[in-house]
């Protein structure tokens, strides 16, 4: 039998290993709201809209790079774990686990390769490119849009407030202003009127009202 090369060896046995990433169960749910989706299946879904949404990008993106990006973004999950966008104890430690898994699994390819990859998992956490700050875009609508189709089960489940969910939200227009109206507009504002996102800011505007 041919003997394998260390370098095709090193890229087989990363990708074998990139396979746990299906194992990885994220809060949001699948649109018709009867199972969670996993890592693997968000990162699928992202590269997709990246493709079809492209062209409400803020600023002229290398598509290629975005998808590269969305599509390895949470890699690191599979030793990190999911964090859940509003638990604020796991944020608290996201970085160091998901830094910790990153050396374990990029360093699995040849040199190169774990280099630009790991290059690429940098520049979608520091989201200061603009091929970084619209993958971020598509990072936050995705789930935004499956929330909205499964009528909020997650965002019930979790009694998400509003004022959260704009903190996630934050980078979002930063990468596509257009794409940022459409989340607002079609997904959280009926999201909030419906109650299934709690409208804390209101509460807050009216207690500060009343308190003059």
């Amino acid at each position: 039998m041919k003997e394998i090369p260390e370098r095709l060896q090193k890229q087989m046995a990363f990708l074998l290993e990139a396979d746990k990433e299906k194992f990885i169960t994220r809060q949001t749910f699948l649109s018709d709201g009867k199972r969670r989706e996993n890592d693997a299946e968000h990162a699928w879904h992202l590269a997709l809209m990246a493709l079809i949404l492209g062209e409400y990008a803020n600023e002229k993106i290398d598509l290629l790079r975005v998808v590269s990006m969305v599509l390895i973004h949470d890699l690191v999950e599979i030793y990190a774990g999911d964090t859940f966008a509003y638990d604020e104890e796991g944020k608290k430690t996201q970085r160091q686990r998901e830094q910790a898994a990153a050396d374990r699994l990029f360093a699995m390819l040849p040199e190169d390769q774990e280099h630009h990859l790991r290059g690429l998992w940098e520049e979608f956490e520091a989201a200061v490119t603009p091929e970084a700050a619209f993958a971020r875009t598509m990072d936050n609508l995705q789930p935004t849009m499956l929330n909205a189709a499964t009528g909020g089960i997650a965002w019930t489940e979790h009694k998400t407030k509003l004022s959260s969910v704009l903190e996630r939200q934050r980078l979002t227009p930063v990468g596509s202003q257009t794409l940022w109206e459409l989340c607002r507009d079609a997904y959280l504002t009926p999201a909030v009127q419906a109650g299934k996102i709690i409208d804390d800011l209101a509460n807050n505007s009216a207690e500060s009202e009343g308190s003059r």
